[in-house]
């Protein structure tokens, strides 16, 4: 790889990281609410989705940054855990799986489940992450 194409890369990671931190920070401060109403617990559930997606984009482009190549998200997240950028690749799999679930928020009972996980399991998650990254940058 060119220093060139290097260093463009780089940037690409970190300007996407810049994304994910909005995206992120957007998602905690919904977290904050503890009662959501039903409009409240729907932009919870977006800004999980964005900082999912952002997430793992952000990962991939780090690691192309690195000079490794990975093409979809679970490509991203099996190399993201054997370069320790994440710890638990199996919540990051079962994150990634359950993300489907947020299309059938309309549905109540669902959109609480969602909620839960997130609020139990993802959010720390993407947690973890961002503190990885920003060491990094």
């Amino acid at each position: 790889m060119t220093k060139g194409v290097q260093v463009n890369k780089t940037v690409r990671w970190k300007q996407r990281f810049q994304n994910f931190e909005k995206a992120y920070s957007q998602l905690e401060n919904t977290l904050k609410i503890q009662s959501p109403s039903e409009a409240e617990r729907a932009g919870l559930i977006q800004f999980f989705e964005l900082a999912f997606e952002l997430s793992w984009k952000t990962l991939k482009d780090y690691l192309e940054s690195e000079g490794t190549v990975v093409n979809t998200p679970r490509e991203t997240i099996k190399k993201a855990f054997q370069y320790t950028l994440i710890k638990d690749g199996h919540a990051w799999m079962q994150a990634l799986d359950d993300r489907n679930l947020t299309t059938h928020t309309y549905e109540e009972a669902m959109a609480i489940k969602v909620e839960q996980l997130i609020r139990e399991k993802y959010a720390p998650l993407l947690q973890a992450l961002y503190q990885s990254l920003l060491k990094k940058i």
